[in-house]
């Protein structure tokens, strides 16, 4: 009787340590989760799509999409690609502070290019989400 009594206090103990110890992470990793929402860039586009309308084939477009930092900390754009080589992005190097606003251009290239087209640009950044899209759409039409 002596044994079971230990036994079941023994386990006892086991499982209340390992219910604490859980909690507290739990409660650890929410404070850092709300931590860093607080404490984010966030990027807002004035337009995250832009219509170039109809072009011949060979012409080239550019358009700027104009954005914000929204959030509190300053915004770090590590990277932007486009879903063909026939899109070419540029952005921001250096960071941009909150409150602050700047800007992707992006150039396309119709050359071999025919039809409707929707070019995708996938922003990386330090948001939440980390990446962001825009669209840069339109028709190209044989010369």
């Amino acid at each position: 009787m002596k044994r079971l009594f230990l036994t079941l206090l023994a386990a006892g103990v086991l499982l209340s340590a390992c219910n604490s110890n859980k909690t507290g992470a739990a409660a650890a990793d929410s404070t850092k989760t709300t931590g860093n929402a607080a404490s984010t860039a966030a990027m807002k586009f004035e337009n995250d799509a832009h219509d170039f309308g109809k072009i011949k084939t060979g012409d080239k477009v550019s358009y700027d999409f104009k954005f914000t930092n929204t959030g509190s900390s300053p915004l770090i754009i590590t990277d932007a690609v486009a879903t063909c080589g026939c899109t070419k992005p540029e952005w921001p190097k250096t960071p941009v502070k909150p409150g602050e606003s700047g800007m992707i251009h992006v150039t396309f290239n119709s050359a071999g290019k025919s039809g409707l087209q929707d070019k995708q640009i996938t922003i990386t950044a330090n948001t939440n989400p980390a990446q962001t899209r825009v669209h840069l759409v339109g028709e190209v039409l044989a010369k």
